[in-house]
């Protein structure tokens, strides 16, 4: 193994621990909220709401919303670890040491990409193991659930970066968050099928990237979607590509990060 090689991998490493340390350092601030929020989900809108609507394409509505919900946990916290992290790397000026380092722009990226990838699943794994208290999940196709979980956390760890890096203030890593991610998330068949929208609604409704993830990882745990499961992870393998493609671009233009 060449001392470049050892380099890269002792960088990687430290960023990786120091991404994770972070967010479970203060878990009642980054693990807590979530799992808090998607108990308060399951009661209102699974128990209480529920109860009313019925079933829905099959499955009881609790049934139904909870693939929604855990892809919802793992949207925001794999997004707001990414954007908060990197832009504070910004804001203290310690991510010129890292870009004027020998560390490849891959390295920083990928460490910086786990962070919020590790964050969205942990938070993933606790929302689970609530939703065990509210109902009796059992995995329909147990590797399209783990394909579709993790190329949602990539794709929005990396949205996050970007987010970062274009960001001049805090205000700024706030506004896509919700203006855009919490709109589009609502909208993304968490809690409905497409099936009860008009046919134009339902054409629109399938311009919203969500929707595909939410579909693809409800047919892995319950084996219905309202879309082409096919087509939704080939969306999301080629979102990935284009968004680490940009983000090491960025990095290595240093546009937004020497100032």
């Amino acid at each position: 193994m060449s001392n470049e090689v050892r380099y890269n991998l002792v960088a990687l490493q430290t960023i990786v621990h120091r991404e994770v340390r972070r967010y479970t350092r203060i878990w009642p601030q980054t693990l807590l909220p979530p799992a808090i929020t998607m108990v308060l989900y399951f009661v209102i809108f699974g128990s209480l709401i529920g109860n009313r609507i019925g079933e829905m394409d099959g499955f009881s509505y609790m049934d139904y919303i909870v693939p929604g919900l855990i892809m919802m946990s793992v949207i925001t916290n794999s997004y707001s670890n990414v954007v908060s992290s990197f832009f504070s790397s910004k804001f203290q000026r310690s991510i010129e040491e890292l870009l004027v380092s020998p560390v490849s722009p891959h390295v920083i990226l990928i460490g910086f990409a786990l962070g919020g990838i590790t964050r969205g699943l942990a938070v993933a794994f606790i929302v689970t193991l609530l939703s065990m208290f509210f109902t009796d999940l059992q995995v329909h196709h147990l590797g399209v659930t783990l394909l579709v979980i993790i190329l949602t956390a990539t794709i929005f760890a990396l949205g996050g970066f970007v987010n970062a890096v274009f960001a001049r203030n805090f205000d700024d890593i706030s506004i896509i968050p919700t203006f855009v991610l919490t709109p589009l998330t609502y909208l993304g068949g968490v809690f409905y099928s497409i099936n009860l929208l008009s046919p134009l609604w339902q054409t629109l409704s399938l311009a919203n990237p969500i929707l595909h993830m939410v579909n693809a990882f409800r047919y892995g745990i319950l084996g219905v979607s309202d879309i082409r499961i096919g087509i939704a992870i080939a969306f999301m393998l080629t979102a990935v590509i284009a968004l680490y493609v940009l983000c090491i671009r960025l990095l290595k233009s240093g546009r937004g990060m020497r100032q």
